[in-house]
């Protein structure tokens, strides 16, 4: 890719802004040497790196990329036996750690990575040489104690004996002749040698060594002979504290040096990831997307948007180039619009050629190209002058001679600085030839004679920049497939200019130019119209596209719900049916266990109680019935005959309860039931009254059996008589009779009353499990 492009295009620009995004110098040096790529392999992978880049940072927020330091100098140094400064060896484990941190980061990220976790699988982690660094030297280059145990010897002693030489001087300039003696009473430092200010001319009183004396003179710094011989004893410890601080930081320095080839390689790879992750912070900030690849020469490019210019001031353009027509031709007056869309197209490609995401919508093709050409001057000139014309053309002589059908060409003012017409030949003559070459080419002119070069050409599609007449300023809305205008009457008209001048200038326009510029106008009108009738029914087309996913949604809650409902439902009926066995299992044990501890057979009522325990414990499912219609609703009394339609069971209404509720008895049970679930059938029949009736009271209850036994002949044959009547009233349809054994004369009495009265059906001795020939079972009427 030329240089002078780059430059022409501003990609040097779009550079300066990627660099704010690196977080190392390392990064920042990948930055400064970003160059395009047109290899299409190598342009798909870097594009693909980058989306890959941005995904992390989409799912994470952001990326640990602190503490990286460009260490190669430092390592390389190491490595051929050098030594390293306290300083310099903690950038290593800064970043060594840095790469630790990274590797963990990344490998832990859930997404497919494949470019990025490649990088990452070479780093190799230096944890040990990292903690060794960290436990020698402090975050602000000492040496710690901790780096060897001498070196906590040396210190220790140092320490003592720096506090028996501050002791002793002390104690002199505390002395009660300190003051007369000493220009101020404090302890100071001269060549790494406790010292103390004494005047001039008491310069003998401490006899010693003078280290240095003030401006003045009237002040001598004197090591007192006291203290010589400690600060002697200080002097060669600190000697030996260096030599072995030296020897600690060249231990660490061979350490460095030994993995001198893995530190480097590890550099190299967090240089690549924060470059990679400083071209998606970017696109990030220019709402930037990937672009799809392709060598075909197609660009395709929706709602574009240049990155250099301010996004509350930027106009988005739908661009395309390559598929009907390889060459767009851009007239219209020269506004400023045109060379900005140029510079998008070329931008855009250099962009992505050098694996940067483009400010555009998702779906957005590029093109990779061997070579991109372009001939763009200043579009803010209004000097046009033959030096400039040749400067011109100088440039586009040489890019003629090696454009080919793997170019991108851009040219600008094509033919401008010299004669109209002769501006005008040439250009079309220059755009035949990259045409026919295979270039894709994208030229901008103000020549009225190229706004018909479109339609005589095959391959070629004219485009203009819209201008709002009411503004009198350009949109910088790129409208494909329709020429520019020129506007110069309706901006005379719009600033006030005399009706019939311009009307006189319009008489020295010919015909054939009227034509034009008419079918011009009318071809904006529908193209802005088409545009807007597109924009309708694309809202339209989104607000049904919302409403089939919003109903689509719905669609699989209810789904999910009743699923649920099912699933719940089946649960339920599981525990029902678990619980009715689990009462039935009870009531077969509790039969078996009162079998073994009677011994005899098991009497009726026990048998009836142990039916209705079974009979209770089956699952009870209440089912939704149809409604009927109903005929007009039926005042109901006491004594009156009713349906109770929830149990399919008849009966009669003894009394009412509450506002809706009825007392009703069903064969031998009272229970309470909701008015809305009785149909009545009908009242009851008037009867004589006779005068042996009895009148019982709600609570009367009818046993299933009579105990004679013990009762005298007379006496029990008046209980059975009174029994079995008030049996029948109950609606029982069998009781049994307990007479037992003995003699048989009660039993004989008993059955030949039971055989001749009228409500009785038939009588039998009870079975082995009812109490033998001891019980008498009557089946009634």
């Amino acid at each position: 890719m030329h240089a002078k492009t780059l430059h022409i295009l501003e990609f040097d620009k779009v550079k300066a802004q990627l660099a704010e995004y690196v977080s190392s110098s390392l990064g920042k040096e990948k930055v400064v040497t970003l160059v395009p790529s047109s290899d299409v392999e190598e342009v798909t992978r870097w594009q693909e790196e980058t989306d890959e880049a941005a995904t992390v940072l989409r799912l994470r927020g952001h990326v640990p990329l602190g503490g990286i330091f460009d260490v190669r100098p430092q390592t390389k140094r190491a490595s051929i036996g050098g030594t390293l400064s306290p300083h310099e060896l903690l950038d290593v484990a800064s970043t060594m750690r840095a790469a630790r941190q990274l590797k963990k980061f990344l490998e832990a990220t859930e997404a497919n990575l494949p470019h990025i976790i490649a990088y990452v699988e070479q780093i190799v982690p230096l944890n040990e040489l990292e903690q060794h660094i960290y436990h020698c030297i402090d975050e602000s280059g000492d040496v710690l104690d901790e780096a060897s145990e001498r070196l906590r010897s040396l210190r220790q002693q140092l320490r003592a004996i720096e506090g028996r030489v501050r002791d002793k001087l002390e104690s002199i300039i505390r002395s009660s002749s300190a003051q007369k003696t000493l220009s101020d009473a404090i302890i100071t430092i001269r060549n790494d040698r406790y010292v103390i200010p004494v005047k001039q001319e008491y310069r003998h009183t401490y006899g010693g060594i003078v280290h240095d004396q003030s401006s003045s003179g009237a002040t001598l710094f004197i090591e007192p002979q006291s203290v010589v011989e400690l600060n002697n004893e200080l002097q060669q410890l600190r000697v030996k504290e260096k030599q072995e601080i030296e020897r600690i930081l060249s231990e660490l320095s061979s350490s460095v040096g030994e993995q001198a080839e893995i530190i480097i390689r590890n550099v190299e790879l967090l240089a690549q990831l924060d470059f990679l992750f400083a071209k998606a912070k970017y696109a990030k900030t220019i709402k930037a997307t990937k672009p799809a690849i392709n060598e075909r020469g197609y660009i395709r490019l929706m709602q574009a948007r240049h990155p250099l210019i301010p996004p509350d001031q930027v106009v988005p353009n739908d661009i395309e180039l390559g598929n009907d027509y390889t060459t767009m031709v851009i007239t219209g007056p020269n506004t400023g619009g045109k060379t900005v869309t140029l510079k998008t197209i070329g931008l855009f490609t250099v962009m992505a050629q050098a694996g940067l995401q483009v400010p555009a919508l998702d779906g957005s093709q590029l093109a990779v190209f061997r070579a991109v050409y372009a001939d763009i001057g200043d579009e803010q000139s209004i000097e046009q002058s033959l030096s400039t014309f040749s400067s011109h053309m100088v440039n586009i002589v040489d890019i003629l001679k090696q454009v080919d059908e793997h170019s991108l060409v851009l040219f600008d003012e094509l033919g401008a600085g010299t004669d109209p017409q002769e501006g005008a030949a040439l250009a079309i003559a220059i755009l035949d030839e990259v045409h026919n070459r295979g270039a894709r080419v994208v030229a901008t002119t103000h020549y009225p004679e190229l706004k018909a070069y479109g339609y005589n050409r095959q391959g070629v599609m004219n485009a203009s920049v819209e201008f709002d007449i009411e503004t009198l300023s350009p949109t910088y809305k790129l409208l494909i497939g329709i020429p520019g205008r020129s506007n110069a009457l309706d901006i005379s008209r719009r600033l006030g200019l005399d009706e019939h001048i311009i009307a006189r200038a319009r008489t020295y326009i010919s015909a054939e130019s009227n034509e034009v510029e008419n079918m011009i106008a009318s071809l904006e009108r529908s193209k802005k119209r088409a545009e807007e009738e597109w924009e309708q029914a694309e809202k339209l087309r989104e607000e049904a596209e919302r409403l089939r996913n919003e109903l689509e949604q719905q669609w699989n809650e209810l789904n999910e719900q009743r699923e649920r409902l099912l699933e719940k439902a089946k649960e339920e009926a599981e525990l029902i049916v678990k619980k009715a066995m689990k009462t039935a299992e009870e009531v077969i044990q509790n039969l078996r266990d009162m079998q073994k501890q009677q011994a005899v057979a098991m009497k009726e009522h026990e048998l009836i109680a142990a039916r209705k325990k079974l009979e209770e414990a089956i699952p009870q499912m209440e089912r939704k019935k149809k409604k009927q219609v109903q005929k007009a609703k039926q005042l109901l009394h006491p004594g009156d005959e009713v349906k109770v339609t929830h149990l399919n069971q008849k009966g009669q209404l003894l009394e009412k309860v509450s506002n809706d509720e009825w007392l009703v008895q069903i064969g031998i049970l009272k229970m309470k039931v909701h008015e809305e679930n009785l149909e009545y059938v009908s009242s009851p029949t008037p009867i004589e009254t006779k005068p042996i009736a009895t009148v019982k009271g709600r609570d009367y209850h009818v046993p299933l059996e009579l105990d004679l036994r013990g009762e005298r002949y007379e006496d029990a044959l008046l209980r059975v008589e009174k029994y079995i009547d008030d049996a029948v009233l109950a609606g029982y349809p069998r009781v049994s009779i307990i007479h037992g054994k003995g003699t048989g004369a009660l039993r004989k009495g008993v059955q030949q009353y039971l055989q001749n009265h009228r409500s009785v059906k038939s009588i039998r001795f009870g079975e082995a499990t009812e109490g033998g020939t001891g019980v008498t079972v009557v089946e009634l009427q």
